[in-house]
């Protein structure tokens, strides 16, 4: 995206105090602020209101995949979300052990740095994942944002909105000077989290339940780089009698920064008073998953969270729209839960620009919620099943049914058996660790999303059958819905992702040297519809050629053949060859995805609305 706005974001009315707006934001997280960022680099006018009075204050979410880069890569900040975060070789080596000094159970390659899963993740993108905490990305995103244009608001907190036929208009409060005011806007996205108060007004439908279990984290400082720089990871999970987080029986050492800010999820029955955990007993429980009785510790925070399992079925009401933990809230296992969020925003943006700048029917809006909500429900149960799936290396260990701390220990002990019962104990443990594949090396579900909706303009292809597992495997497509797959095209001297040459801010379609026809088209069409599209013609003296050959293996069209790109790298129409009337089928896809009236017969010139 290189679009950019003036800054002029929201205006004043004159004697109302009212303030007008294009899009009204309510949060400043990772969905509310990425909404933000990308409106404004789509040169749409936008307020972003906090009821805090700054970005988050603890590390929170911190896995960020591959998706999710390659959308900051689009947005130009993947180098200062890079600069910030832990590398994708530092994150891998997820530790299963009875202390950090102690003993190990087992490790886990993770996050693709495994050798044999590693090649998946190159091929898949220009990017890799990293591990940036929430406390680091959140500015990386606001001060995009609002240098790009947002006006953004802090110490603002939503109070109600009303929503007619031509816009929203919403209800602030200074939380500075206790005024309240009102801000109206054509739309209004609410990403003002798992508690969200405007997903409660416009009454989104849920499934499941809040609060299912209690966790603490713990944030602490202790240079402990002795005993984890060898095997660099941001996941330790201990397995010691007292240890339970989030009702799965384990106390979890999270690496904020190598290797001397920590954070330790601890968990709690919610059904019970909430734990007062003073700095002494959080010293004690450091110590106890450190097994470093004498270990220096800072603690520098606690804070209690409930651990949910519900999403929404539907995202939106109206001209309001809900995004990130508002509409899917789950547990961290598997790293989904910003990474969600800021792809939901992702998805609304552009369809919001392009019907506010395009002329884009109403009904593109609606393909918000048939697209994002089934993704909403994948994640909400796969991190949910990820969580239980920890009880098969319980029931391994034989600690599952221990009654007694002494009988835990002694469980445990048995893998280590020169007997029968040893060996099918050790295999078992191995067995329940391969499991655990499924949180932290499920690249299908991380790319594999596909889309369904009047925004795909389908060419009449199923969507290939997996040939692997879908959710531990990304298999890329062209079929209409799926994300653009990755290739590397250039010249004798530079290198692009197919998604480098893929539009954030407009359309962009591919076809080969007898494609030509293709690419003259576009530039006919995109002058009558008004809408921004690119042309790519991958072959030898265009200004790209096929430089693997990748390309040529990956499109699944002929090379006369096209594949037309959505705003958010995802395909949205294809033509397995070139069409006897190349303008027609073009300007046929593009309203069909943009919902609006067909301009035919084709008058002379354009027809900019």
């Amino acid at each position: 995206m290189a679009a950019f706005n003036d800054g002029l974001a929201e205006t004043a009315v004159p004697d109302t105090g009212m303030v007008e707006t294009d899009v009204l934001i309510v949060g400043s997280g990772p969905a509310g602020a990425s909404a933000a960022l990308f409106l404004s680099s789509l040169g749409v006018a936008n307020t972003m209101i906090t009821k805090y009075r700054w970005t988050a204050n603890t590390p929170r979410a911190h896995i960020t995949n591959q998706r999710t880069m390659e959308i900051f890569r689009d947005l130009g900040i993947e180098d200062q979300v890079l600069a910030e975060a832990t590398p994708h070789e530092m994150i891998g080596d997820t530790v299963f052990c009875t202390s950090i000094a102690g003993e190990e159970i087992g490790r886990i390659l993770t996050w693709g740095t495994h050798p044999a899963r590693h090649a998946d993740y190159e091929l898949a993108s220009a990017s890799l994942n990293c591990d940036i905490p929430q406390t680091y990305l959140e500015p990386i995103l606001v001060k995009n944002a609002t240098v790009r244009g947002t006006q953004t608001r802090f110490s603002t907190e939503y109070v109600s909105h009303a929503q007619d036929d031509d816009g929203v208009t919403a209800t602030v409060l200074d939380r500075l000077t206790g005024r309240e005011y009102t801000i109206r806007a054509k739309y209004l996205i609410g990403a003002d989290g798992a508690r969200s108060k405007v997903a409660a007004d416009i009454d989104l439908p849920m499934e499941g339940a809040m609060d299912i279990a209690g966790s603490m984290n713990i944030t602490f400082k202790a240079d402990i780089a002795d005993l984890v720089g060898h095997r660099p990871s941001v996941l330790y999970w201990v397995i010691q009698p007292g240890s339970n987080v989030g009702g799965i029986g384990a106390g979890l050492v999270r690496m904020v920064r190598p290797w001397n800010e920590w954070l330790i999820v601890w968990g709690y029955d919610i059904a019970e008073e909430p734990p007062v955990v003073d700095e002494a007993e959080a010293t004690r429980i450091v110590r106890n998953l450190l097994g470093l009785p004498d270990l220096e510790v800072e603690i520098t925070g606690t804070s209690l969270w409930g651990n949910n399992e519900q999403y929404a079925t539907r995202l939106q009401e109206g001209r309001v729209f809900c995004a990130g933990d508002a509409v899917h809230k789950h547990p961290p296992s598997n790293g989904l839960g910003s990474n969600t969020s800021i792809q939901d925003s992702y998805n609304l943006a552009w369809k919001i620009a392009a019907v506010l700048k395009w002329g884009a029917g109403q009904e593109l809006l609606e393909t918000y919620s048939v697209e994002r909500a089934p993704v909403a429900e994948q994640i909400v149960r796969r991190a949910n099943r990820s969580g239980r799936e920890f009880g098969q290396l319980f029931e391994a260990l034989g600690v599952a049914d221990a009654r007694t701390e002494a009988e835990m220990v002694e469980r445990m002990e048995e893998r280590k058996a020169n007997t029968p019962q040893g060996a099918a104990k050790r295999a078992a443990i191995r067995a329940a660790m391969e499991i655990k594949d499924y949180e932290f090396n499920a690249h299908g579900v991380e790319l594999g999303q596909f889309y369904e909706s009047t925004a795909v303009f389908s060419d009449g292809s199923p969507r290939p059958a997996p040939d692997r597992d879908p959710e531990l495997y990304y298999q890329p497509s062209t079929v209409p819905g799926s994300r653009l797959p990755h290739a590397w095209v250039g010249d004798a001297c530079h290198k692009h992702s197919t998604h480098d040459l893929a539009l954030g801010t407009g359309f962009t379609l591919f076809t080969g040297i007898t494609g030509q026809a293709w690419a003259d088209a576009a530039q006919r069409v995109s002058e009558r519809l008004c809408v921004e599209l690119r042309a790519v013609v991958i072959g030898p003296g265009q200004e790209v050629t096929d430089l693997y050959f990748d390309w040529e293996r990956l499109r699944e069209v002929s090379e006369d053949g096209v594949v037309l790109v959505r705003p958010d790298k995802h395909v949205g129409w294809r033509s397995m060859d070139l069409a006897e009337d190349p303008e027609t089928a073009l300007v046929d896809a593009l309203t069909s995805i943009l919902s609006r009236p067909c301009p035919a017969p084709v008058p002379e010139g354009p027809t900019c609305l």
